[in-house]
């Protein structure tokens, strides 16, 4: 059911990552030019992620006709796993940003108290600037999504993929201007205009713009989620660097410098905790040649620094469910930052999490939270909701 006006219209806003869930969804990984080795690697690192997830909440993995039995044999009986056709496998980009209704008036509100914005996609930069040519199995995904939960939908012509805004569920939402005023998205929107449209559809009342995301996330045009998070209102995590010289120093100087001077929407002077980011890290050979590169999606090629972050994990209920890169110091720094910002989460790093970071993106990339509404706080144990 697509519903009229915007969401704040309707009484809605987008939560905090860390509110409740009913759901988490995630894709399937298989375009070879995309995914080395035919994906098999990166099948097995999603499936992981898959299963921790599901030990906090349930988890549905979408996956085409050609890779559903494969993706069915690798998951755990208790994920269920969907039919449906898709370009890749970056739900949190394709899949629909979901909001809930602050209060459910009566019986007949409940049914509609969570609902999702299905925001149109361009393969993050369309024929010329994009990942790849065709997308137009992605334009399908959140609508499919939706229906299938039968969850009311908010249809917006506006480009703008999940990974680009974060927020507080208080009314701050975090952004770059590096990816949300890149030309390559919506060149006839001001920067006025795009907030505008942030506040109408997000439920937020103040946007925090960083200049840019993080060095070598080029596939995305630095996606905010690669960068800087919430941790909780007024407090966000920032991607670091001690190393004044390596490139990614000066971005996140910069960003530091306009956190600092910035208040949330509750007037809250923003804090900042930062998290070192891993190695620098770069694009084996191997890794190189284990993709079929036809030239219809962006060439991955050797000796390119990857946008490895610590930043892009995924809250969970109860949980913190975070890449490792195999950087023993920095993977093991990250534990304990993240530990130490969420003490009432359990957090689970992920082995392998480089194979991710290899296609472009990480754990917060491929999955996407579903809300559970207000009146309804779940319990899930082996990944069932009681």
């Amino acid at each position: 059911m697509d519903l009229k006006g915007t969401p704040v219209e309707n009484g809605y806003r987008m939560p905090a990552e860390w509110e409740p869930h009913c759901h988490c969804w995630m894709g399937w990984p298989e375009r070879p030019d995309n995914w080395r080795n035919n994906a098999v690697h990166g099948q097995r690192v999603f499936a992981t992620i898959a299963s921790a997830i599901s030990r906090f909440e349930p988890v549905t993995v979408c996956a085409s006709a050609a890779q559903w039995e494969n993706a069915r044999s690798l998951l755990p009986k208790h994920i269920r796993v969907v039919e449906t056709s898709m370009n890749d496998s970056w739900f949190r980009d394709t899949g629909p940003t979901f909001v809930i209704r602050n209060t459910a008036a009566n019986a007949e509100d409940v049914a509609s108290s969570v609902a999702g914005i299905d925001w149109t996609f361009n393969s993050w930069g369309g024929v010329d600037d994009g990942c790849y040519k065709d997308w137009s199995h992605d334009l399908l995904v959140a609508r499919k999504i939706l229906a299938i939960e039968k969850v009311p939908r908010f249809q917006h012509p506006m480009i703008l993929e999940g990974g680009s805004i974060h927020v507080d569920g208080e009314g701050t939402c975090l952004t770059t201007e590096e990816c949300l005023l890149n030309k390559n998205r919506n060149p006839h929107l001001s920067k006025e205009q795009i907030e505008n449209e942030l506040k109408a559809y997000l439920g937020v009342r103040n946007v925090i713009w960083l200049p840019r995301g993080l060095l070598g996330d080029d596939d995305t045009n630095g996606h905010i989620d690669n960068m800087c998070c919430f941790v909780k209102p007024g407090v966000v995590l920032l991607s670091w660097t001690d190393d004044q010289s390596d490139p990614q120093y000066e971005r996140s100087i910069e960003a530091l410098s306009v956190l600092e001077n910035t208040f949330d929407a509750n007037g809250r002077k923003i804090q900042v905790i930062k998290i070192h980011v891993p190695g620098p890290l770069y694009m084996t050979d191997e890794e190189a040649d284990g993709l079929f590169q036809d030239r219809d999606a962006k060439p991955r090629t050797s000796g390119t620094r990857l946008a490895a972050s610590y930043v892009n994990f995924y809250i969970a209920n109860g949980a913190i469910i975070t890449p490792q890169f195999g950087d023993k110091k920095w993977d093991v720094e990250a534990i304990r930052v993240l530990s130490l910002a969420f003490p009432d989460h359990e957090v689970v790093g992920i082995d392998g999490a480089r194979e991710i970071v290899l296609g472009g993106g990480n754990i917060h990339c491929i999955t996407q939270q579903q809300p559970t509404g207000p009146e309804y706080s779940p319990k899930v144990i082996n990944g069932s909701i009681s």
